[in-house]
Formats: structure tokens, C-alpha cells, sequence
């Protein structure tokens, strides 16, 4: 199967990774070839970390299934499906795709990996919009393999069913977004989450290192194995509707007054980067970074023994 990968950013470098390593022919563009280039390098580098984290079996092997295109159109040539990288402005999307729907194969999928921008913006005026859909990712999406699959009102059901398929083939774990929302799936709990924190730092109940450990250390630990609904149905003896029954009440008093939803101000903004900086100097950021990763990359190296998932070659 082929893939093409269009834009070589971290996103393009990290949906090489997941295509490769699966064993799918990968050519990755970008119309900068000086980046490009920089990240062949990226990438060969990242796979043998996650060799050496062993969730990759053969870093070279995989390395190996990715090709550089010298165009656009060779990127394209014989692609099964697409993954689109480029920069997150509606202008730029209408522009790459307009110029994929007119050079790929009339069967090819092309999917993009917008994280706000509804891929009804973008192609409704295409020939081919029927084959065009959103396959959003999480960063980066080898450590992180929910894919949130979402089309736009004239995209076809088959398409859909493919890149779902394709997602759950390379180890993904795609999510259907049944119809256009702002932010999908993900951004929207994550967005109401943060709004609840904002406010009770605003409201000074929590420090900002308590409330992350609340959540880390908390709520966190469940959610790494089970969602929402999952863990409110095995946290009443009864289950789901006994939890609603006896905590209904609380959540709505709770709702009653977090209904207002004014803008995140400098005060605030500032007031909890400077908790952030005290402890995480701007300097340490990088290396905070890696640290995630790696703890990421521990998390699924559980998550596969405990699901009985071998890592993708």
C-alpha cells in the first residue's frame, strides 16, 4: 500500500513514522527541500529511539519503506491514501488540495491533519470532494494513536470505512466524528477541562501544581485505561445510572455555575505562567519535552502488554 505524506514538519515526520513502521511504502514532500532533507535525518533518529524503547522492531527496516519525493505530483503517483501536514490556515488547505484533487488517482483518499479547520471549508468546490476528509491526530500520534476521523457532508460513507480501516491497520485507533464540530472530539473535552481549571485558579481554590496533580495523579491514572462514561459506571455499585442517580444532583449545581464562559485574560494567563515558570525554567522546556516522550513511550509499551499488542514493524 502506498502512502503519501504531505508537508515534513513534526506532524509529517510523525505520520511517516506510524505508516513506515507498519510496513506501508511512505513518500513523504515538502515543497522545502532543505527541510525535507532535515527530516530524513529526524525521522531515522526517532526510529531508533523507539527501537531502542522497543516499539519499533527494525528502525532501519523501517526507515527503509520511506521515500523522498522530488514533487508534489511524484508524492502522489500510485498513492493509496494521503495525509496532508501543511500549515493550519484555510487559504493553505484550499490551495493544497485543490492541487491533490486535480493530480491524485480518482480512488485515492485524501485526508488532512487540520486540528480545527472542517474539511468542508476546504473542499467544497473540488471535483473530487467526495474522497476529502479530516484524520486528526494527537501529538505526536506513534505515542498517541487516537485519530479522530471526521468528513465533510458530501463525503462519501466508503471513504470513511477506508481510512478507518487503514488507521486501525497501522496500529491507530481511529474515532468517528459523525458530523463537522468545532475543535472535533478531543480538542472540545480537552477545551471544557481547561476552561474548569482556568476557573478555579482564577477563583483561587488550587495552585497550578496542585491542580495538575490532581489530574495527573487523579483523574489521569483511570483515563490512561478507561474513558469518562467507563469510569462512572464502575464507580457506583449499580452502574452508570446509579451514578448519575446519586451524583446528578452535584454535577448540576456544579453546572449552574459554570455557565459563563468569558475569555482567558492576561492577568490570568500571566498569573499561572509565572506558577509554571517557578517551577519549569522557559530553558527547560526542551528537555521536559523528551521527558514526556519517554514516559509516553513507557506508557505504551505497557499499554501494548496489557492489550496484547505486539509493536508495529
Amino acid at each position: 500500500m502506498n502512502i503519501a505524506v504531505i508537508g515534513s514538519g513534526l506532524i509529517g515526520q510523525a505520520w511517516a513514522i506510524v505508516f513506515a513502521r507498519a510496513g506501508l511504502h511512505v513518500r513523504l514532500w515538502d515543497h522545502d527541500e532543505q527541510a525535507l532533507n532535515k527530516a530524513q535525518t529526524l525521522v531515522s533518529q526517532q526510529l531508533e529511539e523507539l527501537q531502542t524503547q522497543q516499539l519499533v522492531v527494525d528502525a532501519r527496516k523501517a526507515m527503509a519503506n520511506i521515500t523522498l519525493a522530488t514533487s508534489l505530483a511524484h508524492a502522489l503517483k500510485d498513492a493509496d491514501y494521503v495525509q496532508e501536514n501543511l500549515p493550519e490556515t484555510l487559504d493553505t488547505k484550499r490551495e493544497i488540495f485543490a492541487a491533490m484533487d486535480a493530480m491524485a488517482g480518482p480512488e485515492t483518499v485524501l485526508a488532512s491533519s487540520t486540528s480545527g479547520i472542517a474539511a468542508s471549508a476546504f473542499t467544497e468546490d473540488l471535483d473530487g470532494r467526495h474522497r476529502c476528509l479530516v484524520a486528526h491526530p494527537v501529538n505526536p500520534p506513534y505515542l498517541i494513536p487516537v485519530v479522530e476521523i471526521c468528513g465533510a457532508p458530501w463525503t462519501d460513507p466508503m471513504a470513511m470505512q477506508n481510512a478507518r480501516a487503514l488507521m486501525a491497520r497501522v496500529g491507530q485507533k481511529p474515532v468517528i466524528v459523525n458530523h463537522e464540530v468545532e475543535g472535533f472530539v478531543l480538542n472540545r473535552l480537552q477545551g471544557a477541562l481547561l476552561r474548569e481549571a482556568f476557573r478555579l485558579i482564577e477563583q483561587g481554590v488550587v495552585s497550578v501544581e496542585d491542580l495538575d496533580t490532581t489530574v495527573k495523579d487523579g483523574l489521569g491514572l483511570r483515563w490512561s485505561f478507561m474513558g469518562p462514561f467507563e469510569t462512572i459506571d464502575l464507580n457506583a455499585p449499580d452502574g452508570l445510572s446509579d451514578y448519575c442517580t446519586r451524583y446528578g444532583p452535584m454535577y448540576q449545581r456544579m453546572a449552574d455555575h459554570q455557565t459563563a464562559a468569558k475569555p482567558w485574560s492576561d492577568e490570568l494567563i500571566g498569573h499561572i505562567e509565572s506558577q509554571r515558570r517557578q517551577h519549569l525554567s522557559a530553558n527547560e522546556l526542551a528537555q521536559r519535552r523528551r521527558w514526556r516522550d519517554e514516559r509516553l513511550m513507557a506508557l505504551m509499551r505497557h499499554k501494548h502488554q496489557t492489550e496484547q499488542i505486539k509493536p508495529q514493524e
